[in-house]
């Protein structure tokens, strides 16, 4: 058995490969070029031998995975912040990383992160950039605000064009141009996004996991595809507790003696967390039981607690319907929801819309 840690960078990689003793063979500088990948492979091993590679999980390791596993190698993702714990040294270059990877893998101690299967990956690359781009349209919209603002002006919720008419006519050619230049940004913004779900609605609407998902409350068509896109597979998690730790949704914890602390937790998934807390949102606001549980809690807790919660509810929900292949037995901790989403397609976060 050989294993090669792979010190990945932007235009080359430093790749280093150990034997099952934990003997060196090789170590050595290659670009990152695929015919020159395979044949530090092909030179360090005998052909038919068996051969495991692991990098850290950096933002280009797409390309090095499909080639690898195209050639029959077992490449392993490290978790970044996790091997940083276990490979802490004083002396850090390329060669030590590459190396310590090396070793890590030969005696399986390489703290792995998941690899989103290979179909999935581009579409859910998509997703992550419509949220960008959502992101984008209310800073632009803020600004905008913030331009009126110094002029006493406002702008309707959902402006027209005949709107943003009427306000250019009462500013001077300054700010107008501003004004120009922010709505010319709005409009681009908005039909990026309705362009990147156009080409996403086909290829995952009829996915029966997406169908069961839309009827839960407070889940929609884009929070539907979050959270599919981002699971990759219930199976990987084998309690609703792992769901609810890789979903960010149980707090932290920082004990020491009788000194007792939560604290908000950075690992796991933020675009499921961001998805369900959403989620929570809109069930509260349509579903009078999940309300009166949120009221329920928010009496006795703080308020995001309670929004937290039933973000949790919520999780729970999606896993076992996920895990099971059922369709939502419209059930909320037990008490029956007296609406139910409409079976109309699309549908939508509003029961009956």
């Amino acid at each position: 058995m050989y294993y090669s840690g792979i010190d990945l960078h932007k235009d080359m990689s430093l790749i280093t490969t150990i034997n099952e003793n934990g003997a060196l063979l090789s170590q050595r500088k290659v670009p990152n070029h695929k015919a020159h990948i395979i044949t530090y492979f092909n030179q360090v091993s005998p052909q038919g031998s068996d051969h495991k590679a692991v990098v850290e999980s950096t933002a280009n390791w797409y390309w090095l995975s499909d080639l690898l596993t195209e050639q029959g190698i077992d490449l392993t993702l490290a978790h970044a912040k996790y091997l940083k714990a276990i490979s802490y040294a004083k002396v850090k270059t390329d060669k030590v990383d590459s190396h310590t990877l090396a070793n890590l893998l030969r005696l399986d101690m390489v703290p792995e992160a998941h690899q989103i299967s290979q179909d999935l990956r581009p579409i859910r690359d998509l997703m992550r950039a419509r949220l960008s781009l959502v992101v984008k349209k209310t800073s632009c919209r803020n600004s905008i605000h913030r331009l009126l603002a110094k002029y006493n002006l406002n702008l309707p919720q959902y402006p027209k064009p005949s709107d943003f008419a009427l306000l250019k006519s009462k500013l001077l050619p300054e700010p107008k141009l501003q004004l120009s230049i922010l709505e010319e940004q709005l409009q681009l913004i908005v039909r990026q996004i309705k362009t990147l779900e156009q080409s996403i609605h086909p290829k995952l609407i009829p996915n029966p996991d997406i169908q069961r998902l839309l009827y839960i409350p407070g889940i929609g068509k884009i929070l539907a595809f979050t959270i599919y896109l981002e699971v990759d597979g219930i199976e990987r998690f084998t309690s609703v507790n792992r769901f609810f730790s890789y979903c960010r949704l149980v707090p932290g914890a920082d004990n020491s003696n009788r000194t007792v602390k939560h604290k908000s937790s950075k690992d796991g998934n933020k675009y499921l967390k961001m998805a369900f807390m959403e989620a929570s949102v809109r069930a509260v606001q349509y579903f009078k039981e999940i309300k009166s549980f949120h009221q329920s809690k928010a009496r006795k807790k703080h308020k995001h607690i309670a929004k937290a919660l039933v973000a949790q509810e919520l999780a729970k929900i999606t896993y076992h319907v996920l895990e099971s292949q059922t369709d939502f037995n419209h059930m909320f901790r037990g008490v029956p929801l007296s609406r139910h989403k409409t079976t109309k397609w699309p549908r939508l976060a509003s029961p009956g819309a």
